[in-house]
């Protein structure tokens, strides 16, 4: 904490290249700046420090050139109101219901402001429990009983008081309503967990996707191409799910996302695919928060190139 301090009291004497390398390049530090985002209250200069952390690089907001570097100039510009309700896991469902089809929409057991709203005995046996304005708050229950109750509220109810935005800086969590929705649990046949494909769109069109699955305890990530085929690149959390197969209807999957994703200078768009039948997951503005290394890191530029976006000098 004192080098972070030090830091913050005096920024340009301490950004220099020798001394950033030397000090404050790390995991630890990272994990700092990200315990300590809300203190830091300009979205710029957070950035920066952000990006310099997770890429180990200067950040050019100016010109930005990289995927990496224009998801963090996105993160500034994306300030239109309806992306705040499509990264709302509640408030979304209505906006699929109309360009998809309710059909598609995992069914809904209940919504609730606060953990004492939630009445378990009414529940069934089975259902995940998830926040509805961050990442990742996720309890999936497959019997009742088994539920460690205590430990659920301890994190329904940290994640209903943290503003998921002061982390990444990604304006659409920024006046994100926290709820508690209750969900049907969907459950992949012969999987350990759904299997979670997600397609990068760039201005409604899909590009490729990323598959995560889980097998024999082991998560897999790999990049594919929209052919199904191991992509040109990886990451360096890459690892390939042998047993995975082309779904009959992925067609349609990549139309679903598409649609979706019209009119959207770039998004990633997340799907599950249930004995044939597709489900809405979530709408996605910057992958991994753009902290993303690539390998072969072209790819960083070329899938740069994809996207679209004004120049932001002037922006906040």
């Amino acid at each position: 904490m004192g080098r972070l301090k030090r830091f913050l009291s005096n920024p340009k004497k301490y950004l220099s290249m020798n001394y950033f390398l030397n000090h404050f390049i790390g995991d630890r530090l990272f994990l700092l700046l990200l315990n300590n985002a809300s203190r830091i209250k300009n979205d710029k200069f957070y950035l920066h420090l952000f990006y310099r952390f997770g890429m180990k690089r200067k950040l050019d907001l100016n010109n930005p050139t990289t995927y990496t570097e224009k998801i963090q100039a996105l993160k500034l510009l994306n300030t239109n109101p309806l992306y705040s309700i499509l990264v709302d896991k509640y408030r979304v469902r209505d906006h699929v219901r109309e360009k998809i089809g309710d059909e598609h929409l995992i069914p809904l057991i209940g919504v609730f402001d606060k953990f004492e709203d939630i009445c378990f005995e009414t529940l069934p046996n089975s259902f995940v429990l998830k926040t509805t304005h961050d990442s990742g708050t996720v309890i999936i229950c497959k019997e009742k009983a088994g539920l460690d109750l205590e430990w659920a509220r301890k994190k329904l109810v940290s994640s209903l008081s943290t503003n998921y935005f002061y982390r990444t800086r990604e304006y659409p969590y920024k006046f994100a309503i926290p709820k508690i929705i209750a969900e049907k649990l969907i459950e992949q046949p012969n999987s350990e967990s759904l299997i979670d494909y997600k397609f990068f769109c760039f201005r409604g069109k899909a590009e490729f996707l990323q598959i995560t699955s889980q097998l024999n305890g082991k998560k897999y990530v790999g990049f594919y191409t929209l052919d199904f085929q191991l992509h040109e690149f990886q990451t360096h959390e890459s690892y390939f799910d042998p047993t995975l197969i082309k779904p009959q209807n992925f067609e349609n999957m990549i139309q679903i996302a598409e649609k979706l994703s019209a009119g959207i200078p770039h998004v990633r768009i997340d799907l599950y695919n249930v004995d044939g039948k597709i489900y809405f997951g979530e709408f996605t503005f910057h992958h991994n928060g753009g902290i993303i290394h690539f390998n072969p890191p072209i790819w960083d530029v070329k899938l740069g190139d994809k996207i679209i976006i004004p120049n932001i000098s002037n922006s906040k």
